[in-house]
């Protein structure tokens, strides 16, 4: 009995330690859910494989934060803002969910992060582009991951403008992330001494591009930016192709594509694309890794969505733990105080206005013969600092910079 005293009392301390903590947890349970299209032209992008890499993260995580046990909840907002704001209304008011992640299309997040504003909830995205959720519409629990359009037109545009690509002409979608992603792209390229000859704006979704691709080739330009993403790209690009428009040195600007869109693809049609994303799965050792495991249970190879929305999850339970508690306030300040450090980056900072940042890589797409395996799709250019990648707080129209 000597002998089992300090044992027991040890084991009454975790028990009284683990219930105390419990009870800095809202309703017990930290619930997180991710807001995203799962059936449209943003399925690939990050779709379910982002609910998969959001699940992988509490599972790394261990399961639990405060002796308390992580849910996550997804749903598809079919790239509609009425949608997904209701969906995000119902999760705060009914199912108490803490936060809500991913948010593909620039719409949807801006329409979700201005409700989860006022309703004092912290919001992650990783999907959408638009530098509005970190410049003029910024929240103080909004947080932006992954990339933005100005880390897309400072890496793509950046290098096809050095490279001769000087008249550009846009094929820009009809929505927030397109405006921004045009935009963003057409300051660049003119800060480098080009020009933007013309635009034309298409609807989300769209399955001919034919009247588009031939403006675009009437106007001059020896570059279209493809200012859209997903299938939107991809089939410009299948369109393009089929047209001609490339053999007489026209080059194609993918302003938004990743590894998913790449695939989808294929290599003969999207080989010689130039693009920009924040994480490779080839790029180390450590990528691999993450990458097998993330293979095995979804059949892919990640994107920079999926890793993201991975390293956003593991952020918020990190900053739970540090903070103490579920509580939004609490929560939302560890996240602007802690670095990052995951799978997805070692050298990430969030700054005032929530942009986290962190350095991106400008890739060239493989010829078919240069591909060693099914999933060896890119070649690394260049490495653009997160300092050079992303807007300054001060200059994104923030006013928590103020």
């Amino acid at each position: 009995m000597r002998v089992l005293k300090p044992i027991l009392f040890a084991l009454s301390c975790t028990v009284a330690a683990q219930a105390a903590y419990a009870q800095q947890i809202s309703d017990g349970v930290v619930k997180i859910g991710i807001l995203n299209d799962q059936s449209g032209v943003y399925a690939d992008f990050g779709g379910k494989s982002s609910v998969e890499a959001a699940r992988m993260a509490v599972e790394d995580f261990g399961g639990k934060v405060l002796g308390a046990p992580v849910e996550i909840v997804n749903a598809d907002h079919q790239n509609k803002p009425d949608v997904a704001s209701s969906i995000a209304r119902q999760w705060y008011d009914t199912e108490k969910v803490d936060s809500i992640m991913e948010l593909t299309t620039s719409s949807v997040a801006l329409a979700v992060q201005g409700l989860s504003k006022e309703k004092k909830k912290i919001t992650m995205t990783t999907g959408a582009a638009t530098t509005d959720l970190t410049g003029k519409q910024c929240s103080p629990y909004g947080f932006h991951w992954a990339y933005d359009t100005h880390a897309l037109a400072v890496g793509t545009g950046g290098a096809l403008v050095e490279n001769g690509g000087n008249k550009w002409f846009f094929l820009t979608a009809d929505y927030a992330f397109g405006y921004s992603l045009e935009e963003q792209t057409s300051k660049f390229v003119k800060s480098k001494g080009g020009q933007v000859v013309g635009s034309v704006r298409h609807p989300l979704a769209a399955t001919d591009y034919s009247s588009f691709l031939l403006q675009a080739q009437s106007s001059g330009a020896n570059v279209i930016g493809l200012a859209n993403a997903g299938l939107d790209t991809a089939n410009a690009i299948k369109q393009a192709a089929e047209f001609g428009i490339t053999q007489d040195g026209t080059r194609l600007a993918a302003l938004l594509f990743t590894l998913a869109e790449v695939k989808g693809l294929g290599l003969q049609a999207a080989q010689g694309l130039t693009l920009t994303e924040g994480w490779y799965w080839d790029q180390n050792d450590e990528n691999r890794a993450f990458a097998k495991r993330f293979q095995a249970k979804t059949g892919k190879m990640p994107n920079m969505i999926h890793v993201g929305t991975y390293s956003t999850v593991m952020q918020y339970l990190k900053a739970v733990q540090k903070a103490g508690t579920d509580e939004t306030e609490a929560v939302a300040k560890a996240l602007h105080e802690m670095p990052v450090q995951d799978a997805f980056t070692k050298n990430g900072k969030v700054l005032p206005n929530g942009r986290m940042v962190y350095d991106m890589y400008l890739f060239q797409v493989k010829k078919p013969e240069e591909s060693k395996g099914e999933w060896d799709m890119y070649k690394q250019l260049a490495t653009i600092p997160g300092d050079q990648a992303y807007m300054k707080a001060s200059e994104s129209g923030c006013q928590l910079t103020q």
